[in-house]
């Protein structure tokens, strides 16, 4: 579990060097870029808000204000006076979009940069999804989830899984919101409103600011909606994108169709399991909410910041953010919610690994190679599951990963791919961390009978319709 989500750490430790180490890390970005996307990056003048070269490694308001030349002061200044009167909630989405999308405009550190998807691309993609369905109809008793495959731009990837995002940071953001506008004593928040007002308007501009850098790092890598297995995009919507489908498969000496293929197949499972195991979705994201739960705040150290508190100098509550002022309570029911999402999201990988690869195999001759590929793409830990890590506090292991991809495919030689698949019918029948740690313990375990108890249910179903008949025959007596 990472120990510091959001950014919440502790503060970075004193270079070697004293001061002179201090100012080179200022000049230097502060060592925070797309390897941190979501960490706090200190006071203006630290990185980490607009990436290494970019106009905001020397200012974070710079990611939004441009090059802040003369001529672009008046809309700079406009622009600090929207972010002050900012009313919404804990996040300002509007500002997280903004930059988002600059930073895809930006492209990447390779020097790729965004483009509009044509016509020959969309239709590539498009029979590539329906190739993959076709395939994964052998591999799985789950039907097509996709009702549509789209070619995604970087920039309409980010248009559209914002309000995924939105529900995954709102209620760690709502915790920290509540607690900035929540450290006064009760008598003095009526005289206080004006700065409490400004403090929730800052702190929802620092993670609109935060979000839209991480957002945009994160569109220059993914290559569909599910990469960090959770339904990014709109549902039944099978998403790749050309550009990163292209920059993925660069090195790998295997044909373009066949990356493109091998992506779809996955991008096309993730979507038929999200399609039809209705629980899943709010299962996972019940998880990130009750992890958001367990978020404490210091409130000693952030009523001396607001005693201190300088209208004029707004920085300072990015700095207060920077040393450790919110930390995950660890408690049994916050490592509970992350236990049972870090298992959730490896039961979804594996599956989707174990499915896709029987659906592969005997038709693609770089299946073993691409699947290695991916396994290791995600061991290496890319900025898509450092987002995830930063943003909730949890790592994904490559081990579990490739223990539930074990297990999927113990099941479906023990119990065919029906009974395989059944078992997403209910939470509770899915296997838990201790089955992933003996996967042939739970293959192999007697399978519970349910007919007797579906047949009581339907036996107690039909009772009070034979109770009503027998009521309404009683009446018919009573009249003749």
């Amino acid at each position: 579990m990472s120990d510091t989500p959001f950014g919440f750490g502790l503060p970075p430790e004193e270079p070697e060097d004293g001061d002179e180490g201090k100012k080179k890390d200022q000049q230097s970005g502060g060592g925070q870029g797309p390897a941190n996307p979501f960490g706090f990056g200190g006071l203006p003048g630290a990185g980490g808000f607009g990436g290494p070269g970019g106009p905001g490694a020397d200012n974070p308001f710079a990611a939004m204000f441009g090059s802040l030349n003369p001529n672009d002061l008046g809309a700079a200044f406009q622009q600090l006076g929207q972010m002050l009167s900012y009313e919404g909630g804990p996040v300002n989405w509007d500002m997280a979009k903004q930059i988002a999308r600059q930073t895809v405009a930006q492209g990447t550190a390779d020097g790729t940069k965004d483009a509009s998807v044509g016509p020959a691309e969309r239709t590539a993609v498009q029979e590539a999804v329906r190739l993959a369905d076709l395939w994964l109809d052998d591999a799985t008793s789950l039907p097509s989830g996709a009702g549509s495959a789209v070619a995604w731009s970087r920039a309409e990837w980010v248009e559209a899984t914002l309000p995924a995002w939105k529900e995954l940071v709102d209620p760690v953001a709502e915790r920290v919101g509540t607690a900035m506008g929540d450290v006064l004593p009760e008598e003095m928040q009526a005289m206080a409103g004006p700065l409490i007002g400004m403090m929730r308007s800052m702190g929802g501009a620092m993670f609109g600011t935060q979000i839209g850098q991480a957002v945009g790092v994160l569109a220059g890598e993914v290559v569909g909606s599910t990469d960090i297995g959770l339904p990014l995009g709109p549902a039944g919507k099978a998403a790749l994108l050309p550009v990163n489908v292209e920059a993925f498969g660069k090195d790998l000496g295997v044909p373009k169709d066949e990356v493109r293929l091998y992506l779809a197949l996955r991008e096309a499972a993730h979507q038929r399991l999200f399609a039809h195991v209705p629980w899943l979705r709010s299962h996972l994201f019940g998880a990130v909410d009750g992890y958001a739960r367990g978020i404490k705040v210091d409130t000693a150290k952030l009523e001396d910041v607001v005693g201190q508190f300088d209208p004029q100098n707004p920085e300072q509550l990015q700095d207060a953010l920077q040393q450790g002022m919110f930390q995950p309570e660890d408690t049994p029911e916050q490592k509970a919610a992350l236990a049972r999402l870090e298992t959730a999201l490896a039961l979804v990988e594996g599956w989707v690994d174990a499915v896709v690869h029987a659906a592969a195999k005997p038709r693609l001759s770089s299946a073993d190679a691409l699947r290695e590929t991916l396994r290791r793409r995600r061991a290496s830990g890319g900025p898509a599951e450092q987002t995830f890590a930063t943003l909730i506090g949890l790592e994904l292991r490559p081990r579990r990963l490739r223990d539930a991809s074990r297990l999927w495919a113990s099941l479906t030689d023990a119990r065919g791919v029906d009974g395989r698949d059944g078992l997403w019918a209910h939470p509770d029948m899915l296997p838990t961390a201790s089955d992933l740690d003996d996967p042939d313990g739970f293959v192999h375990r007697e399978q519970l009978d349910f007919s007797e108890l579906d047949k009581m249910l339907g036996e107690a179903a039909e009772k009070p319709d034979l109770k009503k008949k027998d009521e309404d025959e009683d009446k018919g007596d009573d009249t003749e």
